[in-house]
């Protein structure tokens, strides 16, 4: 059991009065929506290849849309640096999409051969992404600002074939690795303006050449589209195999979790080298055939009240990073920008703090709903619905057709398995290891070229996926940590999310990451590192504050006996703390793999830290 004060406790419910809602929500009544779902039932709202020849992403995201009434529809809306627009239909992405997969033929590029992008948010992205899948060969996205040894590192493990990428990026990260890459053949500069580097191609000028029309390959529900790098604490990382069938449940979970409508106008402010930037920034909602926003820019609090202001933005879907920055600037920010347009609002990429929850009501008019997935689910698992009660600080719950449990872990944080089969947690609000009974089909169908790391996710007839939760007696879940994050002290299992939400009410608390360290009476007591807000300036006095706030918050079992100030926590490049890494630096051991994280990751120490004896 966690110890320590719930925060279904601390923070009210925040219940629904649908009545008032501008649309209906898709999902009305929960318990309806799950009994009567299948996945079966799911698949045949996808329209399936022309002829019978199967299912492919594109066509289900791009050409049933250009080949009906919606062809001269916005499909991507693109915002520039200085607050223009430029758009791309249905019917252009279709033709776009159909010259790439003809200059991937005309190179020689075929079927499960693996095209990777390094590149920004650009229209050269997307229409990579889906003219892959029309060639029925299988896209690799790359985040933009990975340097040359995580960019080398995937490309070998991938067996890359073929890299867009820009020419500034071509220059910084690739040429200097391009000897160690034969099994690259080709790289496309999608700004060569006629003279490519050498050992490289013109995309626009093949493009050009390639003709706007042409069958979509024909390709099956199981076969490969996808493949996601993710890292874990090795060195090494894995790379998530996703299928074709995945967009079934892009499709139904857009409905259900994102609560997509037609003639909506959606923001995923995630970066499609991500996998919720393919997930829901790209297959979501194109299958849902509504228009989505790309910003071209970085984060900018003024600018992004802006875009939701000005292109009038119905559904939203961003980072609890951004969110607590939003919120460190301040609600006032907000004011001035029309956002009546938005609906619905939702994050995802790490827990969402309770406080923020609430906190979107006063900015935005709206709560934030959190949910959970990973990316070898490959689509929201959990889920806060626009219909249904909020309880600030849980993900939500199961989303028809998933089904969650919590499985029993030994002395040795092992899974209890009896007779082949898991032991679940039943009573409500125990820890175990979260769930899931696999069969969606956004699941990941493997790690590339590691079949036996597959096979050990897998434990009597579940997919375990290293989190630790609680589930409350009405079947919300809470996030307590991952597996090797959570702190045990005392015979007490401490979730390092509960303690950082806790330390996040503070006046002075802009951000918080929470360790456990090594104590020869508890076992682990409790670290934090803390970030203040502007006007705050380290010192003891502030420090004891917040450790003596943490307490009354929590209780002395749960709240830090330690805390450092810093300036910069360590956190991944699509914003998750990466409290491994406070961890390992903590204690002096082997950081693993760093290329996910920011560019200045070193969380800088103000002062050195003060144990809470009392």
């Amino acid at each position: 059991m966690t110890a320590g004060t719930e925060p279904s406790t601390r923070w009210p419910t925040i219940s629904k009065d649908i009545s008032g809602f501008p649309v209906p929500p898709n999902l009305v009544d929960y318990e309806a929506a799950c009994a009567g779902f299948s996945w079966d039932q799911a698949r045949r709202t996808m329209t399936g290849l022309p002829g019978g020849r199967g299912i492919n992403i594109a066509y289900e995201t791009v050409d049933r849309h250009a080949a009906g009434e919606h062809a001269g529809r916005e499909a991507l809306r693109f915002v520039r640096a200085d607050g223009s627009t430029h758009s791309i239909s249905f019917a252009e992405l279709a033709g776009q999409t159909n010259r790439f997969a003809g200059v991937l033929r005309s190179l020689g590029i075929g079927r499960g051969e693996r095209v990777f992008s390094l590149i920004g948010r650009s229209p050269a992205l997307y229409i990579a992404v889906l003219g892959t899948f029309k060639n029925a060969s299988v896209f690799c996205p790359l985040f933009s600002a990975f340097g040359p040894d995580p960019v080398r590192q995937r490309l070998h493990l991938g067996s890359g074939r073929a890299l867009v990428t820009t020419r500034q990026l071509y220059r910084r990260k690739i040429a200097q690795i391009r000897d160690s890459l034969p099994q690259l053949g080709h790289v496309l500069l999608t700004d060569a303006d006629g003279d490519p580097e050498p050992g490289t191609l013109d995309l626009a000028a093949l493009m050009r050449e390639a003709a706007p029309d042409g069958e979509i390959a024909a390709t099956q529900a199981e076969d490969m589209a996808l493949l996601h790098f993710t890292s874990g604490t090795t060195g090494t990382p894995k790379g998530a195999i996703h299928v074709h069938d995945a967009v079934t449940a892009h499709y139904a979970t857009g409905s259900f979790a994102l609560d997509l409508h037609p003639g909506d106008v959606y923001w995923c402010t995630a970066d499609p080298g991500w996998v919720t930037g393919t997930s829901y920034g790209v297959i979501a909602p194109l299958s849902h055939g509504v228009t989505s926003i790309v910003d071209e820019e970085e984060m900018d609090a003024d600018r992004w009240y802006r875009i939701l202001a000005e292109q009038r933005v119905t559904v939203w879907y961003t980072a609890p990073t951004a969110l607590r920055m939003l919120m460190k600037a301040g609600a006032e920010r907000a004011e001035g920008h029309d956002l009546s347009a938005l609906r619905f609002v939702a994050s995802v990429g790490e827990p969402l703090n309770p406080e923020v929850v609430v906190w979107g009501q006063e900015a935005f008019g709206q709560p934030v709903h959190d949910n959970w997935w990973q990316t070898e689910t490959g689509g929201i698992m959990i889920s806060n619905f626009a219909s249904t009660e909020i309880r600030p600080g849980s993900m939500g719950r199961p989303l028809p057709g998933v089904e969650a449990a919590l499985v029993e872990r030994d002395d040795q944080d092992e899974p209890v398995v009896r007779d082949g089969e898991a032991v679940l947690v039943t009573e409500p609000d125990a820890v175990g290891e979260l769930a899931l009974r696999p069969g969606w089909p956004s699941m990941f169908r493997g790690y590339l070229h590691e079949d036996e790391r597959y096979r050990r996710c897998f434990v009597g007839g579940w997919y375990l996926t290293g989190d630790l939760a609680k589930r409350d007696a009405d079947g919300y879940y809470w996030f307590v940590g991952r597996g090797d994050d959570v702190i045990k002290s005392s015979g007490h299992l401490i979730g390092p999310f509960e303690v950082e939400s806790s330390l996040m009410e503070h006046e002075a608390v802009a951000e918080a990451g929470v360790i456990g360290v090594p104590d020869p009476v508890a076992g682990e007591v409790v670290k934090a590192f803390v970030e203040l807000r502007h006007g705050w300036e380290p010192s003891e006095a502030t420090r004891m504050d917040i450790i003596g706030f943490a307490r009354k918050r929590l209780g002395p079992a749960v709240a830090p006996r330690l805390l450092d100030f810093t300036t910069a926590l360590p956190k991944t490049r699509s914003g998750k703390i990466l409290r491994r890494l406070l961890k390992a630096r903590e204690l002096g051991l082997p950081e693993g793999d760093t290329s996910t994280i920011e560019s200045s990751p070193e969380a800088s120490p103000q002062k050195a830290s003060l144990e809470d004896r009392k």
